[in-house]
């Protein structure tokens, strides 16, 4: 049998008659699946091997060989026995009655071929690979983790009559810092999936591109001091088309629950019924100063650190250089923050990191003092969307001039750790 012989189709084999001949492992695994497919299942085999023993109460089992009576009801048969002769005279007797079999020893000569199989959600991949399943299996994997990362687009382009008149969902998406390749596996394959995006500026932007036609892109995206889209409204747009029985997905950037109003998204959500997921993201508190090799906690420089809006007051945030300080969109307020955190008891030779565009082609990255940060930013017409970093650990950032890079790191240990 060569490739161009095969004609691809599914069996829909649910309350059917099948036929398994065969006890071993292939045997077991060809009856697990056709059980799965909802097909009445009938075991031939004198003795059953261990898996095939988890069977028995889920299959009809004739303790016996095969004989050719057995056929005689079947829709589909599968000779799996071990035994060539066997198989043989199980594949003529399905030939005889025009019944479609597989026969496990002489693949080359088989009527039908089982192919490697994946299912993700309602998506079922089949694949022959000219009659190499190590080929196929490989071929498989690779379309299932396509599917199951959102590579693949497993969205519906014709909605299923019975789904219809059903409530949609809402997928609340933590998208990362911006970078395509940093949202999650999960929140990529919500993405895919989706019926309508409801979509941020500083979301991974990139994979709108990748959605199908048939994919509703509803903007909402914000600019410091400029909402066009209230929360309010956001709130109706979700609910609104879950209830049309949609599939939505919120892409937000960051984390939805870090300062991504995601919390207000799943309230309103709940309360009107709507089925809602979070999908955590990585937050840009965290990763943002990590792509300028800033950690936000270090040993014997930073234990712990606080992240705040730089909308927000500062005064209350725990004093010292040992306590980092991250702030998120707060270019436009430092005039107001660095004074209140230089009195804070760091000082004005406090290292100070802004990191704008986080992990994008136009990442800059611009590092000084309490003392001198506000002249760098205004000479360097520093912008938003950025995060700016306050503490000592901006010193283990490669990207910090030397009189800062070198000085106070604390214990001989931590400096030995650095160099």
């Amino acid at each position: 049998m060569a490739i161009v012989d095969l004609y691809p189709t599914s069996l829909r084999l649910l309350g059917r008659p099948v036929l398994v001949v065969g006890g071993g492992t292939v045997a077991a695994r060809r009856a697990k699946a056709l059980l799965d497919a909802g097909a009445q299942v009938t075991l031939v085999a004198p003795v059953l091997s261990a898996p095939a023993r988890d069977l028995v109460e889920l299959v009809t089992w004739r303790a016996r060989p095969y004989e050719s009576s057995d056929m005689d009801s079947a829709w589909f048969a599968v000779a799996a026995s071990g035994d060539a002769d066997i198989d043989t005279l199980v594949a003529a007797d399905a030939e005889s009655q025009r019944v479609w079999s597989v026969n496990h020893s002489h693949a080359a000569d088989s009527a039908a071929w089982t192919p490697a199989v994946a299912t993700v959600e309602d998506v079922k991949v089949a694949v022959n690979a000219g009659g190499d399943p190590l080929r196929a299996v490989a071929i498989r994997n690779a379309i299932a983790a396509g599917l199951e990362t959102g590579e693949l687009p497993l969205g519906r382009h014709r909605r299923n009559p019975d789904t219809r008149g059903r409530q949609g969902s809402v997928a609340l998406i933590g998208g990362g810092p911006g970078a395509e390749d940093l949202i999650t596996v999960r929140g990529r394959r919500l993405l895919a999936e989706a019926d309508v995006v409801v979509a941020d500026r500083l979301g991974p932007r990139g994979l709108l591109e990748g959605l199908g036609e048939n994919v509703k892109v509803i903007e909402v995206g914000k600019t410091p001091g400029h909402h066009p889209v209230t929360q309010s409204e956001i709130n109706a747009i979700l609910v609104r088309e879950a209830k049309k029985g949609h599939r939505v997905a919120r892409l937000k950037g960051g984390d939805p629950y870090v300062l991504g109003r995601g919390g207000e998204e799943a309230i309103a959500c709940r309360d009107a019924g709507v089925d809602v997921e979070v999908v955590p993201g990585v937050t840009s508190a965290v990763s943002v100063p990590a792509a300028a090799g800033i950690p936000v906690t270090h040993r014997g420089l930073a234990k712990a650190f606080t992240m705040i809006s730089g909308h927000e007051e500062l005064e209350n945030v725990p004093h010292g250089s040992d306590h980092t300080v991250v702030l998120l969109m707060g270019v436009g307020t430092l005039n107001r923050s660095i004074p209140i955190l230089q009195a804070a008891g760091r000082g004005a030779d406090c290292p100070v990191a802004i990191i704008e565009n986080g992990f994008a082609q136009n990442q800059r990255v611009t590092i000084g003092t309490l003392g001198t940060i506000v002249a760098q930013a205004q000479a360097g017409r520093v912008r938003n969307p950025a995060v700016v970093v306050v503490g000592d650990v901006v010193r283990v950032s490669p990207l910090a001039p030397p009189e800062l890079a070198t000085a106070h790191y604390g214990t001989r240990e931590t400096a030995s750790i650095l160099s």
